[in-house]
């Protein structure tokens, strides 16, 4: 991946960070700015480096010092931070998936959108970290098309982008066209196997081909023929099959359009992304919106939290 905003810092020096960090968080009173400033400027390897050195020279821990001295979401903005990605991608899906309620949104945006390889790494870090397997978690939480969709691409067997066979690709087309438009109800699973196990380059090709067939988007299909979560699961998949950049530059501006903000979706995408494809998703959301992510964060946020997300955002695109 080199189309993050954060990458490592260089001349990194993790002994005078975290010297610099205990410096910003004892006594009296917080010097955020430095603690932003250094946070969001190395990469998430570097800060684990900071945190150990931490731990080494003080015999604290970096992340319960943040939690102590920072409130609200500024300090969940920079726990976040702290936290390696598997295990960041690990702990937003037990908590998605924890006490009363599940938050479906959640599932839907991560299982949807990480490669096959990430999710069976975000199982193997979530077994680690919780002794629980992520499946049996999910599937004692969910029910239904929406409960197999995710156990679909929780297996994480997606085929291997080699090569496209147009004879199969006709197929499915043909396939998903008599399962939802020309069917009485709709054929759930043919929707499931289909989006769920094919290659990315493949299912692009079925979407073009569809598209012929049927006079229709597959996303105008799938919202006919199916609601819920399932629905919503479905578009993120084929949102994500097209392009996982505007995806999350589409999730991005409905965080934070209209009345009040859903931080938790804000702090979840921007701290993700920001090692990965951060600076794609910044030019897919001016190209959809436009405006520039830089500036609707900027409108939207105050204080520290806001100061943070523009350093993670990285530059303006206007």
């Amino acid at each position: 991946y080199t189309r993050g905003t954060v990458t490592a810092f260089s001349p990194f020096d993790a002994r005078a960070d975290a010297e610099a960090l205990r410096k910003a968080m004892k006594g009296m009173g917080t010097d955020e700015e430095t603690v932003l400033k250094i946070l969001t400027s190395r990469n998430n390897a570097q800060r684990q480096e900071i945190a150990s050195a931490f731990k080494t020279l003080f015999g604290r821990d970096l992340v319960d010092d943040l939690k102590g001295e920072l409130t609200g979401k500024f300090e969940t903005l920079m726990v976040s931070l702290m936290r390696p990605a598997y295990i960041f991608d690990a702990h937003a899906l037990k908590h998605a998936i924890k006490g009363a309620g599940t938050n479906e949104k959640v599932l839907t945006e991560i299982l949807a959108s990480r490669t096959p390889a990430e999710v069976q790494k975000i199982k193997q870090v979530y077994l680690q970290e919780y002794e629980a397997n992520l499946e049996d978690k999910i599937t004692g939480e969910t029910s239904g098309h929406f409960q197999r969709m995710l156990v679909v691409l929780l297996q994480a067997n997606r085929d291997p982008d080699v090569g496209v066979d147009e004879s199969l690709v006709e197929q499915d087309a043909q396939v998903l066209f008599r399962a939802g438009e020309l069917k009485w109800g709709t054929d759930e699973e043919k929707f499931i196997t289909i989006l769920g196990t094919r290659s990315i380059s493949h299912l692009r090709r079925v979407f073009d081909k569809y598209m012929t067939i049927s006079g229709f988007q597959i996303e105008e299909t799938i919202d006919r023929e199916t609601s819920g979560d399932l629905e919503k699961l479905l578009l993120a998949v084929v949102k994500c099959i097209r392009s996982v950049p505007a995806y999350f530059a589409e999730t991005l501006y409905y965080s934070m359009k209209g009345a009040g903000t859903d931080d938790d979706t804000l702090i979840r995408v921007m701290v993700s992304r920001s090692e990965i494809d951060l600076v794609d998703i910044r030019r897919e959301f001016r190209k959809n919106f436009a405006k520039s992510l830089y500036q609707m964060i900027q409108k939207d946020m105050s204080g520290d939290y806001r100061k943070a997300l523009l350093l993670l955002c990285g530059g303006d695109d206007e």
